[in-house]
């Protein structure tokens, strides 16, 4: 069914109370789909309408639901529906749950959680914010190398039903240190009898440590077209595995924060419609302000060179040209930098070439523009608009404008990798910043040659 029809005929029954054919429809449908209907539904409909679906499905649903309306779910909970819940979710959804919800909803939580599963919560929660272990899964398979592939198989009968995964599984030996991977694909098709160590891969091993960045994690799985990860302690143990989901989502949300600063605005978790005017307003203005301030710098050198503007009114109509040109020949920079750090493609030892590199390429794309800018300026503006601009100004114009984009070029691929170097993050200088400091050039570029060319 898709996901706009389903949204109607839930909404539609849900209105009618007729809960018998609605419970039928949703339990038939993708937890995806029902999380998007219950995003759509009326407050006081969701908790009746959680209340029809099965067990499991009501968990995958749960996990896929806003933050807002988990806790107003949670509210509306029972003791015993609440404790349903949380014995159907993965101990890594769990995790994320007490991380995202308020201090008295994470107590209710923890309190009808099984003290099983509040130990692994703990445990999951120790780790940095950003690291592989705390998104990873401690509910995993791990098999001896001394199994035979019967036992192996019967063991995944008996334990495997519950775990998040089984399509990788993983050989540790007596100190839980992993030595190598299995496939159920490799494993079902082994003879019986054969033994572990005989079909493990141990070349295919990939894993991150528990402390290693999450970002690093997701890295891996488009590097390595992989389902699943091991995760280790930092002895080499194995303690857990993320999974293909876990990794996308991490994916979304490093690509939405890299966008969001590069345009000046401070990340959010929550989704644009809702967020409030305040907290988009909040999440701004910083930025804005830190850009106004800086950007009194052009101001000031405009001031002090309008002496020379005032003897020559046609050097202020190329201005904002010339700085948007800058502004936006960095920018291009920038971003391709930022998105080859974001990938691994480009490290700090790459400066050089990528420095030279892009010197070469805004050779080209300088020259290019300078002589449209030159060729516009006598052919437009001189004999087509009649405006009284010379031909010294067209050259002053056209060569700032080459001299501008070679230096906006280089400021903007060496910037990002200045910043990864001393920790910062590199998508903080993108365009906002590059555009600030590229306009300032720009503007002492452009009086130069005019005092010097033009003797003013």
């Amino acid at each position: 069914m898709e996901y706009i029809t389903l949204e109607k005929t839930v909404t539609q029954l849900a209105q009618e109370k007729k809960y018998k054919i609605l419970r039928d429809i949703m339990n038939a449908a993708s937890a995806f789909d029902l999380a998007d209907v219950f995003d759509t539904l009326p407050a006081d409909k969701r908790p009746v309408l959680f209340r029809l679906m099965k067990k499991e499905l009501a968990a995958q649903v749960f996990v896929e639901l806003q933050d807002d309306i988990k806790e107003q779910l949670i509210r509306s909970f029972s003791d015993k529906e609440l404790a349903d819940v949380l014995n159907e979710l993965y101990v890594d959804d769990a995790a994320d749950l007490v991380e995202e919800m308020p201090a008295n909803v994470v107590k209710r939580i923890l309190l009808h959680a099984s003290p099983d599963m509040r130990k692994m919560i703990n445990e999951i929660l120790r780790y940095p914010e950003d690291s592989a272990g705390r998104i990873m899964n401690t509910e995993y398979i791990s098999l001896r190398a001394t199994m035979t592939a019967e036992h192996a198989v019967t063991y995944i009968r008996q334990t495997g039903f519950d775990k998040e995964t089984v399509n990788t599984l993983y050989v540790i030996d007596k100190s839980r240190k992993l030595i190598g991977v299995v496939s159920i694909r490799a494993l079902l098709f082994s003879d019986g009898g054969e033994l572990i160590e005989n079909i493990m891969d141990t070349n295919a091993i990939q894993s991150v440590t528990t402390v290693d960045d999450r970002e690093v994690a997701a890295l891996l799985f488009e590097r390595y077209d992989l389902t699943e990860l091991a995760v280790t302690d930092t002895e080499g143990r194995l303690v857990g595995i993320v999974t293909v989901d876990d990794a996308i989502d991490v994916m979304q949300s490093e690509a939405t924060e890299d966008i969001e600063k590069m345009a000046a605005i401070t990340p959010s978790d929550k989704p644009y419609l809702k967020t409030s005017v305040f907290e988009t307003f909040s999440k701004r203005i910083p930025w804005l302000l830190l850009l106004m301030v800086s950007a009194t710098f052009t101001g000031m050198i405009i001031s002090s060179f309008e002496g020379a503007l005032a003897a020559l009114p046609a050097l202020t109509a190329f201005i904002p040209m010339l700085m948007d040109t800058g502004g936006n020949s960095g920018s291009q920079a920038s971003v391709t930098v930022i998105r080859g750090i974001s990938l691994n493609e480009i490290a700090f030892s790459d400066t050089f070439k990528v420095i030279f590199k892009e010197f070469r390429v805004s050779l080209l794309c300088g020259l290019l523009l300078s002589a449209a800018s030159f060729a516009k300026i006598c052919l437009v503006d001189r004999l087509i608009m009649g405006n009284n601009v010379s031909i010294s100004v067209a050259f002053v114009v056209s060569l700032t404008l080459l001299t501008t984009v070679v230096a906006a070029k280089l400021v903007g691929s060496f910037l990002p990798l200045a910043a990864k170097k001393v920790g910062f993050d590199p998508a903080v200088m993108a365009s906002p910043f590059i555009t600030t400091i590229v306009d300032a050039v720009s503007l002492l570029n452009y009086f130069f040659f005019a005092s010097i060319l033009l003797s003013i």
